[in-house]
């Protein structure tokens, strides 16, 4: 784990990184209020292969998405399907409270493997 002073935006704030078994995650924390405005996570593919479960809709896509950030709504989710890799995975974007969130998603288990959040002025 590894925390530092920094600032985004003009914002004093700590750089939190640290890993785990399943992924890599960065936050980014206001020091006024520890309100996240920054947030970056990956999820090793392996670890998801483990997992198993079941597709998803993009009508329930949008909605485990939505409840990521409280106060948003599935309507606030923009969302597209790729497959570049072999790997059907949805992408999409949600903007709320100043931020916006990008994620990908794999569709054949509703588990976000890939989250970004960024405080946008």
């Amino acid at each position: 784990m590894k925390v530092e002073r920094d600032r985004e935006n003009d914002i004093p704030i700590f750089q939190v990184e640290f890993e785990t078994q399943y992924g890599d995650y960065d936050f980014e924390i206001a020091l006024a209020d520890g309100r996240i405005v920054g947030a970056d996570y990956e999820v090793d593919e392996e670890w998801l292969d483990a997992l198993g479960g079941s597709p998803v809709t993009q009508e329930r896509a949008r909605e485990i998405a939505a409840s990521k950030v409280p106060g948003s709504s599935a309507g606030d989710v923009q969302l597209w399907e790729e497959n570049e890799d072999g790997r059907v995975r949805l992408e999409g974007e949600l903007f709320h409270d100043g931020i916006k969130y990008e994620f990908e998603m794999d569709a054949d288990t509703g588990i976000i493997f890939d989250w970004n959040a960024d405080l946008r002025e």
